[in-house]
């Protein structure tokens, strides 16, 4: 969220933000009581938000919810920032090979965001779903992305984990993560012990450019019901193969981001 200080874009953001995180139409008192901003600001700010197609006004209930015109945005932006377009045919093809849940995410700030999912021959029940946000510390694209960030980019994002217990699985701390992300950075993937959801286990890998920059992850999940990590382990040649053509197929595509000129990754 952003700071109560923070510019007018940066603060209507916020509110876009609040607004979408009750997941339902909202009344103007209950964004109030969770907002930094006095009344008057905040009004002004929604009715912008209104204005500008961000939001809508119901007059009748007096809600308001995420306009339509974020609807539009939204799709572009999966269109043209989203890996899931070209990695489409490759996950299709890992999923068929595997038959277990594929993931495809990528870091949004300081969380993952699961941008296209494929089911398990026999699926299995699970908190992901594309478009669907969760935390980095504790899932194995989450941790993957992270063992392979700059030292500087991973210094800003850690304190920014809740290291919230999930399970008795969980990563707790700073100093948990940061020894399990070595242990990534060496051997090229990670796992989730079930870390977020009981029962629920992954292996996990990073698709990063030619330079090693993080463009995402993908990872095969299952559940400790049918399946073990050691099993799981033994797709990894077929999961990294998958990641290296998702990481061509971007590059090829010129992947828009200008740090890539900077880094060679063209």
């Amino acid at each position: 969220m952003a700071e109560a200080n923070s510019g007018t874009v940066g603060k209507a953001l916020d509110v876009l933000d609040r607004v979408a995180g009750f997941k339902r139409p909202v009344r103007f008192n209950d964004v109030l009581e969770q907002s930094p901003y006095p009344k008057g600001t905040l009004y002004r700010l929604m009715q912008t938000l209104v204005h500008e197609g961000m939001l809508v006004f119901d007059t009748d209930r007096q809600t308001y919810a995420l306009g339509v015109r974020l609807v539009r945005l939204a799709h572009a932006a999966w269109d043209q920032s989203s890996l899931a377009p070209l990695a489409r045919p490759h996950l299709d093809a890992l999923s068929r090979d595997v038959g277990e849940t594929v993931h495809l995410a990528q870091l949004d700030h300081a969380q993952v965001l699961y941008v296209d999912k494929r089911n398990a021959d026999d699926p299995v029940e699970m908190y992901s779903s594309a478009g669907k946000v969760g935390p980095a510390y504790c899932t194995g694209v989450g941790k993957a992305m992270l063992a392979h960030l700059p030292e500087s980019e991973l210094d800003r994002l850690i304190p920014l984990q809740l290291f919230h217990k999930f399970t008795d699985q969980t990563l707790t701390s700073e100093a948990a993560l940061r020894t399990e992300l070595a242990d990534i950075r060496t051997h090229g993937y990670g796992f989730d012990r079930e870390e977020h959801e009981p029962e629920i286990i992954c292996v996990a890998l990073p698709i990063l450019t030619k330079s090693g920059r993080v463009l995402g992850a993908l990872s095969v999940t299952s559940t400790t019901r049918r399946t073990n990590l050691a099993a799981l382990e033994t797709l990894v040649p077929r999961i990294k193969k998958t990641a290296d053509a998702i990481a061509t197929e971007v590059q090829s595509w010129a992947f828009p981001d200008g740090s890539m000129a900077q880094t060679g990754d063209q």
